[in-house]
């Protein structure tokens, strides 16, 4: 895996396991001398809409790192309104006086995706909902609950095999499990006395479900069922402790990564709960980490941490070595403003919760070519 990019030196110092090129100034020069144009196509993208594809059309050719090098991550495109999947009957809204984008977000966290990326789920705070994209109806709604399981602060959504949601509520210290059509079939953390439940991980190969305690400083595991099997972690600065969990994910391997949020590191433990290490400190430079939030691995064991502070995410390999970073604050395309949940789907598309841009925005990890040097 460290071997992956180890030649790229891009004419200047080779690192190596690095993707990243010493000296070379952020990955957004041509978005400082070509703004216009980007702006430009953005709009245009907007008011035309786009097909029935998962993914809009790539008005904006934006990949990472940047060109002569081979890219690694290329961005898809960002949804946030009905407008993004078709659009809306814009004469007919300004009669009714409704908004002509139709059914929006405004401050998504947490995100997930199916695995053939026809849906995106959003948990969006302000709404206090979940916002669902669904890309073969061409509509943008809001996913309906039953009274039980009425949500008040959704922070973190995931979606099973068989289309069942899984979504934490810190206010409500519980973690809800609906069917397809939103009826509460568990709303778990009443007996382990959950308190601020907010990252959320599925193992379905393993029948697990985690979920971080960042009010308790633990983990918990459930099956899929339900059932609870056991907690771990306490709060300190140790291996094994946690200040103030906040997301999760877990690999191919059932390996489970823990942003801890407090101790500005990731903790990363094998799917038999052993700890396996943990990389990240505090910090400004490539590496380091300010507000870690949502975390991913894709196909290829690369782990990825959005950073809020710094308005990017990271990628890392396994042994937590800085690979390559991705964005910086903004509202362009590849821009970040307050980036929080990230998921990876099979198809390697990455989605990222920008908050206060109140978008999703998607990119695509192109994994080594067979032969490829």
């Amino acid at each position: 895996m460290t071997h992956l990019f180890s030649s790229w030196s891009g004419g200047k110092e080779k690192k190596s396991g690095q993707w990243f090129v010493a000296g070379r100034p952020g990955w957004f020069s041509i978005l400082r001398v070509i703004p216009l144009l980007i702006l430009m196509a953005a709009l245009l993208g907007a008011l035309g809409g786009c097909t029935h594809s998962p993914v809009k059309e790539n008005v904006v050719d934006l990949a990472w790192p940047p060109p002569p090098e081979q890219p690694r991550i290329r961005y898809l495109g960002s949804y946030s309104s009905q407008l993004d999947l078709g659009g809306s009957n814009s004469l007919k809204a300004r009669l009714l006086g409704a908004d002509p984008r139709g059914f929006s977000i405004q401050k998504p966290y947490g995100v997930t995706a199916t695995d053939d990326g026809r849906r995106i789920y959003v948990a969006d705070t302000k709404q206090a909902a979940i916002v669902v994209f669904d890309f073969d109806t061409r509509e943008v709604y809001r996913f309906n609950t039953d009274a039980r399981g009425a949500l008040r602060s959704p922070i973190e959504v995931r979606v099973d095999s068989r289309g069942r949601l899984y979504v934490t509520d810190p206010v409500r210290s519980r973690l809800f499990v609906f069917s397809p059509e939103g009826e509460t079939l568990l709303a778990l953390g009443a007996k382990e006395k959950l308190e601020r439940p907010t990252g959320l991980a599925l193992d379905e190969e393993r029948q697990r479900i985690y979920v971080a305690d960042r009010g308790a400083h633990r983990i918990l595991v459930y099956n899929l069922e339900g059932e609870f099997q056991y907690a771990f972690g306490e709060r300190g600065t140790g291996p094994e402790q946690f200040n103030l969990p906040i997301n999760l994910a877990v690999d191919k391997d059932g390996n489970l990564y823990v942003v801890d949020f407090g101790n500005f590191r990731v903790q990363m433990f094998s799917s038999g709960g052993d700890f396996l290490g943990m990389f990240g400190e505090a910090g400004d430079k490539m590496g380091n980490m300010a507000r870690p939030k949502g975390i991913a691995v894709d196909s290829d064991g690369h782990i990825y941490v959005v950073d809020a502070a710094f308005g990017n995410f990271q990628i890392f390999n396994k042994e937590g070595r800085i690979m390559l970073f991705v964005g910086q604050m903004g509202h362009q395309p590849g821009q970040f403003w307050l980036p929080t949940g990230m998921y990876i789907n099979a198809q390697n598309r990455i989605y990222i919760a920008d908050s206060l841009n109140s978008r999703i925005q998607v990119f695509q990890y192109l994994p080594e070519q067979r032969g490829e040097k």
